[in-house]
């Protein structure tokens, strides 16, 4: 019993890392030269938390913790997902829909930010994340 509460620790440890490699990367976002989405998706911090949660997912499996490693990989590659979609939508547009992406490159930021304070606030209060 010891061991696995053990083993339970580790794992919460190694989320609590990843969420602040996270935040770390949102934080220079909105305070530095970088943009929220920029700085999440090629800073140096969340690449390494991403790898992180694909090494240490499977210490986390059969515990509640499973679930804030999928919640931090599906947050990464989601959020991917909806820039690379931005990004074609300027491409269709001949350049002109910059002036328009910003909005919906403004929302991935702002989903980004509410992704991470939720899921670390899960982990704070010992829930696992839904959805």
């Amino acid at each position: 019993m010891e061991q696995a509460q053990v083993r339970t620790g580790s794992i919460v440890t190694w989320t609590h890392v990843i969420y602040a490699l996270h935040a770390a990367s949102l934080l220079i976002g909105i305070l530095g030269a970088a943009t929220i989405v920029g700085a999440f998706l090629i800073g140096w911090r969340s690449i390494i938390a991403v790898i992180l949660n694909y090494v240490k997912r499977s210490d986390a499996a059969g515990t509640w913790l499973r679930s804030h490693f999928r919640w931090q990989i599906r947050t990464f590659w989601f959020g991917l997902l909806w820039v690379c979609l931005c990004g074609l939508f300027v491409l269709a547009t001949l350049g002109i829909g910059i002036l328009i992406a910003w909005l919906p490159l403004g929302i991935v930021g702002l989903w980004f930010i509410y992704r991470i304070v939720r899921g670390w606030i899960a982990l704070q209060n010992g829930r696992p994340m839904y959805a």
